[in-house]
């Protein structure tokens, strides 16, 4: 084998260990880093910007990991979760807790109910199998319009979330008057020159996925994998997959309850009615740009993938808007680059293939 075939077949192991998706997100990235920079848009914001926008998807992306290991494949019915975050959310402060108090009563008050409709959900998907991904995505959509209904009737009385006039929950709440807004972000945080670290809300977001790490190597995350990677053979070891299923969809909609929370903190408003409709696409589109697959997952591939996602959204958008001056381009190039992910990486599971 000559030099040049060496490279040759070097790169394509690089390619193929790392993913094409990847390679061109951080490359583009990357060069609209240097962009920016000859755009005199201060590298420093860019990138504390791009790590605040990680820590607060951070834990909706790593939600993915159980159910896409499952074999359920991207959880497109995140919103099942978030709904419930947020009805924890709301529900703290209509019990008047406030700052530290209401973050650690709305995610313990998330855990149980998530996990009730996390049983739920994975029963609905046990017996859909084989269309889980289209199943999920109607189940999202579903239970986002039911909600919608919910939030109008709620009876709570509490002046910071109720309309002026009428019954229900405005659109959209501010947490500053509960002393919730930025609450992890300011936790430990630090500034070098235009650097700025949210230190508290990355150490949140690095436990979780320690959580999940540990969660891989114990013995039911394991089965869980097994199941997911070869369903007959698992089956013919003696593992119960529909349970495994379950378990991986609870967990998958207890983290995106508590991912609503921190990310709800993280921007100082929690948004009610529609908000949550399309949040999961941002967060499939993000692990998938980290290495991960329609059927395999791991949490480096959340952690490489919400930096790559959220880094090109946040770099990306104010380079374009300074060099296309007069035209917004920021909602277009995110459908873009978000949903042409997603299709990419779709089209990359082989017929029959969970």
């Amino acid at each position: 084998m000559t030099g040049v075939d060496r490279k040759k077949s070097s790169l394509k192991d690089i390619v193929s260990k790392v993913g094409l998706p990847t390679l061109i997100i951080a490359g583009f990235w990357i060069l609209t880093l240097v962009a920016g920079a000859f755009l005199d848009i201060s590298t420093g914001t860019l990138i504390s910007d791009t790590l605040k926008r990680a820590g607060m998807n951070g834990i909706l992306v790593l939600a993915m990991v159980p159910s896409i290991q499952s074999g359920t494949g991207p959880n497109f019915a995140l919103p099942v979760g978030i709904v419930c975050g947020l009805f924890s959310l709301v529900t703290a402060i209509e019990l008047g807790f406030t700052g530290v108090s209401w973050l650690a009563v709305s995610i313990l008050l998330s855990i149980p109910i998530a996990t009730i409709a996390g049983y739920l959900y994975g029963k609905l998907l046990n017996a859909v199998k084989g269309s889980e991904m289209t199943i999920a995505t109607y189940t999202g959509f579903s239970i986002v319009a039911f909600m919608c209904l919910i939030w109008l009737m709620i009876p709570y009385k509490n002046p910071k979330m109720g309309w002026f006039i009428g019954n229900g929950l405005r659109e959209t709440i501010q947490l500053d008057g509960v002393g919730a807004a930025q609450l992890l972000n300011n936790f430990l945080r630090f500034e070098i020159g235009d650097f700025i670290i949210p230190t508290g809300l990355l150490l949140v977001f690095l436990f979780f996925c320690l959580l999940m790490w540990l969660f891989t190597k114990s013995k039911s995350g394991i089965a869980i994998t097994a199941g997911g990677i070869s369903p007959k053979f698992a089956k013919a070891s003696g593992l119960n997959i529909d349970k495994n299923r379950i378990i991986a969809n609870i967990l998958s909609t207890v983290l995106a309850a508590i991912g609503i929370i921190v990310y709800s903190q993280s921007y100082g408003y929690a948004q009610l009615y529609s908000g949550p409709l399309l949040m999961a696409f941002a967060a499939v589109a993000a692990i998938l740009i980290g290495g991960a697959t329609a059927s395999r997952a791991k949490v480096s591939h959340v952690i490489i993938g919400v930096i790559l996602f959220q880094g090109l959204l946040t770099t990306a958008l104010p380079v374009a808007n300074k060099i296309f001056v007069g035209l917004d381009l920021s909602e277009i190039m995110r459908m873009v680059v978000q949903n042409g992910i997603i299709l990419y990486a779709l089209t990359q599971v082989k017929g029959g293939e969970k």
